[in-house]
């Protein structure tokens, strides 16, 4: 069990984490992952590096970021 859990800690470090990765994600493993973690906050990380940093969100912050996606707040930034 991890003893702190903050924002840029290496995701291996996560090790009660169970990640996934959206059924959309590239086959060259071009995705970003997603797990829930014991305390209820969602951590996210890089595929390609798995053992790299983890960003570590609330659930309100990530319900707030997947309604904007939903409702096209960041398309522009694919543009």
């Amino acid at each position: 069990m991890v003893e702190r859990i903050f924002n840029g800690m290496a995701a291996d470090l996560l090790t009660d984490a169970s990640w996934r990765k959206s059924k959309r994600s590239g086959a060259l493993g071009n995705c970003v992952e997603v797990a829930e973690l014991a305390s209820g906050e969602i951590a996210v990380r890089n595929s390609r590096f798995p053992s790299g940093p983890a960003l570590v969100y609330t659930r309100a912050e990530i319900a707030a970021f997947v309604l904007g996606a939903k409702d096209g707040e960041f398309d522009d930034v694919l543009s």
